[in-house]
């Protein structure tokens, strides 16, 4: 078996066009073929693991490790996967068409997304072009702005600084879903399998990049109104990301005060020194904005993660700085677009919240749950806004049908500044919504694996002999693999209970196994809001200890 990995790699060798990946392979090999058994072990290992197959192509595009082989993110697979939507996108009707390319500051991004434009330009699309690392929501913005046929996006989101990533957006500005995945990896196999070393290229791109920004901003701005007040102070992480930019154009063009930005992550490193993961969702990841907040007396801090699609918050919640969890801030912008009778649907995913279908229930709007991921909050019809727990949000569909951390950042910013000059705080309208639908709590039990293996036992585990109660009360089984009445196929299991709700599932962009957690109480037994908090923690606790052993994990 060894010998034909190294026949593999040794062919991969010959046609990479990288020079740093290929050194990368050139050292693997010779290493694979030490007399040290432990340099002989690790190389083979990681040799077996870049060509166990090619990185799969999904909804979420490519995503994965930057190094040679097929498994791991580099100039041949990003070459390829350019050439197979190239094919694509000439297949639906759309030869000559914009094709606009965009890319985070991840390393490698620059590369990858050049790949991608000379690949497009040469398949015969006028590439529009953003010269520098951009917000992942102003690339998306301008698909429809230019009037694009599809949009390209290197990056990896919040992943770990050995990765990168590959997403695709169709011309209605909207991520991809099933079919058009599977049928777009199946282009890319097949150039895979064929010439694709000799796709043409050419070096034709338009540069789009003042143009994309003034407009974004223009946009971006105008959700905040001219008679909200702006007296604020506020803090602002770009997560060793691309946000800082974008965030301070758009806060001097609404005339806001400068957010105090956090200088140690405010310009791009995709190193990511500061942080063990650049995700702000992550224990630690914020607490240097916490540090500055409370040091400046800031009324908010706002993180971007580090392509900016993302938006987390934290505040002064029962006398101390915490992050707001992805579902309390889904609460209080969702809260504030039914206020305010934006008019169109509501949306959020099966694994996030109850309570936005709840309260838009009782001011007569209309609701949808939908599976997990933008690409299908997205796609909602006429979305007024829509979320998923995992800090993102959509707060201006009609110009980004995707998930948009700066819009959510310049929502957030008018209503802490609105709550502020009525002497409230988040805190206090968080209570609010509390006492008047119950405190709705949510947490997760996630666990990160190294063998996907363990992911496939543990659902395995729970479709086989699934609870018949949690928490003392009977719950109802849902095995979401095989749909349900409101949404397609997916490999999750759904366990509702009177007081709570549970989804289990493997992460779509992580070797993560996990299990979403609600519990619910009523608005008597939410009076006193921070005793709800304590006894709403107690009941999590709980229902996270029942469904781990569930879980066998």
């Amino acid at each position: 078996m060894m010998n034909d990995v190294l026949a593999a790699a040794q062919a991969w060798r010959r046609a990479d066009i990288d020079p740093e990946t290929a050194d990368m392979l050139d050292e693997l090999i010779v290493q694979a073929q030490a007399n040290n058994d432990e340099i002989r072990t690790k190389a083979t290992a990681e040799l077996e693991s870049a060509f166990a197959g090619p990185l799969e192509f999904g909804t979420a595009g490519l995503r994965g490790p930057i190094g040679p082989g097929p498994a791991r993110m580099n100039r041949v697979v990003v070459t390829q996967a350019a050439a197979g939507f190239a094919a694509w996108l000439k297949k639906q009707g759309h030869e000559g068409g914009k094709v606009i390319v965009g890319y985070d500051a991840r390393h490698k991004s620059a590369e990858f997304a050049d790949d991608t434009a000379q690949i497009m330009a040469g398949e015969g699309f006028e590439v529009l072009w953003t010269t520098e690392p951009t917000p992942t929501p102003v690339i998306a913005f301008g698909i429809q702005h230019f009037g694009c046929v599809a949009g390209v996006v290197v990056t990896a989101s919040h992943n770990p600084p050995q990765d990168n990533g590959y997403k695709v957006y169709l011309g209605d500005g909207s991520q991809i879903v099933p079919p058009t995945d599977q049928e777009i990896a199946a282009e890319i196999a097949a150039v895979a399998s064929g010439r694709w070393a000799n796709a043409p290229r050419a070096s034709a791109r338009t540069d789009v990049q003042d143009e994309l920004v003034r407009a974004y901003v223009a946009r971006a701005a105008s959700l905040y109104p001219p008679e909200a007040p702006r007296d604020l102070v506020w803090v602002h992480t770009a997560m060793h990301g691309v946000g800082a930019k974008t965030m301070r154009t758009v806060a001097e063009a609404i005339g806001l005060p400068a957010g105090r930005e956090v200088p140690e992550q405010a310009e791009p490193n995709a190193d990511f020194p500061t942080v063990s993961f650049p995700n702000p969702e992550e224990k630690g990841a914020i607490d240097l904005a916490v540090a500055l907040a409370e040091a400046e007396g800031a009324d908010v801090v706002i993180a971007n993660d580090p392509d900016a699609d993302r938006c987390a918050v934290a505040a002064v919640v029962d006398g101390g700085w915490r992050m707001l969890t992805g579902d309390e801030l889904g609460t209080l912008l969702g809260a504030d677009a039914i206020a305010r009778d934006v008019p169109g649907v509501f949306a959020n995913s099966v694994v996030s919240s109850t309570l936005l279908a709840r309260m838009a229930q009782a001011a007569g709007r209309e609701h949808t749950t939908t599976l997990t991921g933008f690409k299908w909050i997205g796609r909602v019809p006429d979305l007024a806004f829509g979320y998923e727990e995992a800090i993102g949000y959509c707060c201006d569909s009609r110009a980004v049908p995707d998930k948009d951390g700066i819009t959510a950042a310049v929502t957030v910013l008018r209503i802490v500044a609105e709550l502020k000059a009525q002497g409230r705080t988040l805190a206090d309208r968080l209570d609010e919504i509390a006492r008047e639908f119950g405190l709705t709590a949510t947490s997760q039990l996630s666990v990160r694996v190294a063998d996907l293996q363990l992911i496939a036992d543990a659902m395995a585990r729970l479709r086989g002999n699934p609870p018949s109660e949690l928490l003392g009360e009977p719950v109802e089984v849902v095995d979401l693999a095989l749909g349900s009445g409101s949404l397609p196929p997916t490999d999750a299991v759904e366990l509702i209970g009177e007081t709570l709700h549970v989804v289990a599932r493997p992460s779509g962009t992580e070797p993560k196994l996990k299990c979403y957690l609600e519990v619910r109480l009523t608005p008597e037994e939410s009076a006193d809001v921070a005793r709800a908090r304590e006894v709403a923690g107690g009941r999590l606790a709980a229902l996270r200890s029942e469904m781990a052993q569930a879980l066998g994990v």
